[in-house]
């Protein structure tokens, strides 16, 4: 979008000044060490507590660090606006910021929760192919607010940022594609840790579900700033009995073939 000039130049600064998006957070959030207590559950390391497998080539995996990039470049964009208001000139990036300000006002799950509504208030649901002509297109956050129009993984996406930017710790944050069982499509959804257990931040829903309370849906990709996983095999997250495994299909309404992307 190049609303302040060369990108790389500025992520060199923003990077200088301890903002990188994928790296250290310390820029962000003091962080104390804690002193180990046996009173203390330990973190599941991925929502769902399943374990996952590193996915390093394929179409999926290659779509998912281009994602990266121009997440890079937004956040330099959005730091550029937050530092200077007055002197931005991206109404998009004013407001989204907007909403990590109200967020910014809130701790814990009100922060999740500020983030969860206003972006789904935010941006309009419409598919890739009334929006782009394409079958799945992963719009960056400032993309999706200047159309002001998405799809699940657009929702996911620009919830993933504004919670990165209202403070909410990187190794806190996912992106999950899910199979959802009853509409027979796959499905995108934000997820933050929160005193050790996962929220999910969905743009068919206000309220925010824990991870384990989520029913018909079951597990298959999850993302973050490492990189993207392909979970394990698992069963329906409904107690009732799951079909019989079967590679991942991304019908267009939803986030569109990514699963049968990974197999390429």
């Amino acid at each position: 979008m190049g609303f302040f000039g060369q990108s790389r130049a500025w992520r060199a600064i923003v990077l200088a000044c301890g903002l990188a998006w994928f790296g250290s957070v310390s820029g962000l959030r003091a962080e104390t060490p804690a002193a180990a207590t046996p009173d203390l559950p330990a973190k599941p390391a991925e929502p769902f507590g399943l374990s996952a497998t590193v996915l390093a080539a394929g179409n999926l995996h290659d779509k998912w660090l281009g994602l990266q990039r121009r997440l890079d470049d937004d956040m330099v964009q959005l730091a550029l606006c937050d530092g200077d208001r007055d002197g931005c000139i991206s109404p998009a990036a004013l407001r989204l910021l907007a909403i990590v300000d109200a967020a910014r006002q809130r701790e814990g799950r009100a922060k999740l929760g500020e983030i969860n509504r206003a972006i789904n208030l935010a941006i309009r649901a419409v598919s890739d192919e009334a929006q782009y002509g394409e079958a799945d297109v992963w719009a960056s956050p400032l993309a999706s607010f200047i159309r002001g129009a998405g799809d699940c993984e657009d929702y996911a996406i620009a919830k993933f940022a504004a919670l990165r930017l209202a403070g909410v710790a990187a190794d806190d944050l996912r992106i999950l594609i899910v199979r959802d069982a009853l509409r027979g499509e796959d499905h995108a959804v934000a997820a933050a840790r929160l005193d050790g257990r996962w929220l999910t931040l969905d743009n068919r829903r206000m309220a925010m579900i824990e991870d384990a309370d989520l029913r018909n849906y079951r597990p298959a990709f999850v993302m973050d700033r490492d990189g993207i996983r392909r979970y394990v095999p698992a069963p329906l997250l409904s107690g009732i009995a799951a079909p019989v495994a079967e590679p991942a299909t991304l019908p267009a309404p939803a986030a569109a073939k990514i699963a049968a992307a990974a197999m390429d």
